[in-house]
């Protein structure tokens, strides 16, 4: 397997091909933007930020890698990992941007899984402390602070674009896929973190439709459900779970004081993994 950062960047200002000159990337437009010395891209432009920090914060990145780094994930990423490598061309190449890559856990598992194929890949996130903390453990990735809804990269360039636990921009989907390309979206069902949930928050909400209709320029491949027990062994490990997840500023104040509490968690993981191509 050879992995290889992904090159068709685009220019986040006015969509031209931004090209590599020693630590800074161009477009014919005299824009440029340097490579952090960690090795990332900053392509969110400040016009283009809703906050002046957006995204998740240091504490949430840090929490998400304790969580993942347990291993209490490693099913969905094996899942994930799975059915990319299903959703890419039969040959030995294939191009995969995630997304909302967080701090790029599923993208290190889908390169470490990738056997004999050679994967030129990108993760794109719109916290710049997720994106650091991922090109701080991968080089073989191009890792780049930007928005799903302003994706910096050409056209037709992409063979898979994963979006896991995310917010998916079809139409820039689309834009980016080549023909024939590939979305693989992971949802939380119905069930996931129920018990936690349910401590947390005074009435659960219904649960929504997960997106049953297919979105304009797709067609729909495939839909399964992966479902299995997880236990949280002590209060850190549910700790980062909250801190890493909306839960944390959705709950209740009582809510979380009885979720601190709590010296184990039995849970139940339950997502929805999508498989749509563009047509």
């Amino acid at each position: 397997m050879s992995s290889m950062p992904f090159d068709a960047l685009a220019c986040p200002l006015d969509g031209c091909p931004l090209t590599p000159s020693d630590n800074t990337w161009r477009c014919e437009n005299g824009h440029s933007f340097d490579v952090a010395r960690q090795g990332y891209i900053h392509l969110l432009p400040v016009q283009k930020k809703r906050s002046l920090d957006p995204g998740d914060s240091k504490e949430m990145v840090a929490a998400r890698q304790r969580f993942l780094g347990a291993g209490f994930y490693e099913k969905i990423a094996d899942a994930v990992s799975e059915q990319a490598l299903r959703s890419l061309p039969g040959d030995a190449r294939g191009s995969v941007l995630d997304a909302g890559s967080g701090e790029g856990y599923y993208l290190r598992h889908l390169t470490g899984s990738a056997g004999d194929r050679n994967l030129a890949t990108i993760g794109v996130d719109i916290s710049k402390w997720a994106v650091l903390a991922a090109a701080k453990k991968d080089k073989q990735t191009r890792w780049v602070v930007g928005s799903n809804a302003n994706l910096p990269v050409m056209p037709e360039s992409l063979d898979l674009v994963l979006c896991l636990f995310g917010f998916p921009v079809y139409s820039e989907f689309s834009r980016v896929l080549k023909s024939g390309g590939q979305v693989l979206q992971v949802d939380a069902g119905a069930d996931h973190l129920r018990e936690l949930r349910q401590i947390i928050y005074p009435e659960l909400k219904p649960a929504g439709d997960n997106g049953a209709s297919v979105p304009e320029g797709f067609r729909q491949l495939s839909s399964t459900v992966l479902r299995f027990p997880m236990t949280l062994p002590d209060r850190n490990s549910i700790a980062d779970l909250l801190a890493m997840t909306p839960h944390l500023y959705r709950a209740t104040s009582e809510g979380l004081a009885k979720a601190a509490e709590l010296e184990s968690l039995d849970l139940t993981v339950d997502l929805v993994f999508k498989r749509l191509e563009k047509t």
